[in-house]
């Protein structure tokens, strides 16, 4: 069996599946519930400052955006940090971490961008027992009004400066969490591994409105007539999550800097593409809101058996894994050729690759042979494009077949270059020449 066990910046936890700080973390009841359920750790709900406890709204907070089978691919929220009293929150962090001393408890934290209200919190979360801290510095809505959240996040300076307050008061991990609303994510990455920072964690949420109410024209949630831009979670932004954790990953400023993954985690293989991307551990919030607690259950056995059958015996095997993969798109090798094809036999005729390939790409896939419907790929034509892959709804049906070396590239006439391969010195390569010259 796969080892599972996660070691992220000296926080131990059975797996690298932790909650993200957000409402299913928000008291005792559900962590509890959550360890019973098996998630490795939690990121209890970002906690304020001592004082009167912030008022969320009384609606709806979220708006929400569907696939055609009514799946949900994408939350927005406009729910505040915790609007329960800080000490009744550090109370039960305390006890729960009692309860569970084997599972990694975190405490998300925001206050104002003052050296005294972060030098007044941290001993207080630090007689938790919590195993470490997350600066929240992400939120794009409400908070950020605040001058904190994302406001503080999209200024690399004041990042670097919070980090260096934390690290002076308290002896525990410092998990720096960043916002995506930002041009360059490497920039506050870079503050913050300045500061001292023992960790990133990204995304937080993106800013958004998910829909318009066309009989009220109010952004949905709406609240008494009005709506907020919120923050938007789910499947659909993993893929900008797996953008920024690669950046970050991979830029040489901040290269080593371990990083938890956050962003649209709905299965294993979502948590094993963060973590072969460089993340340490993943992350998760929307599944668990959408599915339950026991969805981490498939998360677990999944990567458990994935690993098995490739032969990982554990986490070490494949973090960062496929880092050196990712590269510049001037990188590229344009010497490599692939050609599309199609499985007759699981074809079902639907004619969606035809339509797609006739009207928006490159008109290489017969709709008629011999004058039977029957979709075939012109070689001849082919560009490579895929686009009939991603539009095909049978799995496997199309599939990319990449032209060996030699062989007859029939829309060019010409054969595969054999030195294709050695891209790094081709004279094809731009930076290859400019090197050369």
């Amino acid at each position: 069996m796969a080892d599972l066990r996660n070691n992220f910046v000296g926080i131990k936890s059975p797996n690298p599946f932790w909650l993200a700080s957000a409402p299913p973390t928000d008291k005792a009841y559900n962590v509890e519930r959550a360890f019973k359920a098996g998630w490795g750790g939690v990121v209890w709900k970002t906690l304020g400052e001592e004082g009167p406890p912030v008022v969320n709204v009384n609606g709806p907070r979220y708006g929400a955006i569907w696939g055609a089978d009514r799946r949900l691919l994408g939350l927005n929220n406009i729910e505040l940090i915790t609007d329960r009293d800080l000490y009744t929150n550090l109370r039960e962090m305390k006890q729960v971490k009692m309860n569970w001393p084997d599972r990694a408890l975190i405490a998300s934290i925001m206050v104002p961008c003052e050296e005294n209200a972060w030098k007044s919190i941290l001993p207080l979360v630090e007689e938790t027992g919590a195993d470490g801290i997350e600066l929240n510095f992400g939120c794009p809505h409400g908070m950020s009004e605040r001058g904190m959240g994302a406001a503080v996040g999209q200024v690399p300076e004041y990042i670097e400066m919070v980090v260096r307050w934390c690290k002076q008061y308290t002896r525990m991990p410092v998990i720096t969490k960043l916002t995506p609303n930002i041009a360059d994510i490497r920039k506050p990455a870079r503050a913050a591994k300045s500061g001292g920072t023992d960790a990133v964690s990204l995304i937080n949420t993106i800013n958004s409105i998910t829909s318009v109410n066309l009989d009220t024209f109010s952004p949905e949630p709406s609240i008494n007539g009005k709506g907020s831009h919120g923050g938007y979670c789910g499947p659909a932004v993993k893929p900008i999550a797996l953008n920024m954790v690669a950046e970050i990953a991979r830029d040489p400023e901040t290269h080593g800097l371990p990083i938890s993954g956050i962003g649209g985690i709905t299965t294993w293989r979502d948590a094993a593409e963060f973590l072969v991307l460089g993340a340490g551990n993943v992350q998760v919030c929307t599944a668990a809101m959408t599915y339950g607690f026991k969805i981490v259950q498939e998360m677990i056995s999944g990567l458990s058996d994935w690993m098995d059958a490739k032969g990982h015996r554990d986490l070490d095997d494949i973090c960062g894994r496929a880092v050196p993969n990712v590269s510049d798109w001037q990188y590229l090798n344009l010497n490599y050729i692939a050609k599309a094809k199609i499985d007759q036999d699981s074809c079902i005729k639907c004619g969606r690759c035809h339509i797609a390939c006739e009207d928006t790409s490159h008109q290489a896939i017969t709709q008629f042979v011999d004058g039977v419907r029957r979709f075939e790929v012109m070689e001849d034509e082919c560009v490579g494009c895929n686009l009939c892959v991603n539009v095909c709804p049978v799995q496997d049906c199309i599939t990319m077949v990449g032209l060996e070396p030699g062989m007859l590239d029939e829309r060019t006439g010409k054969t595969v270059d054999p030195n294709y391969a050695n891209w790094t010195t081709h004279p094809n390569n731009p930076m290859a020449r400019q090197a050369a010259e």
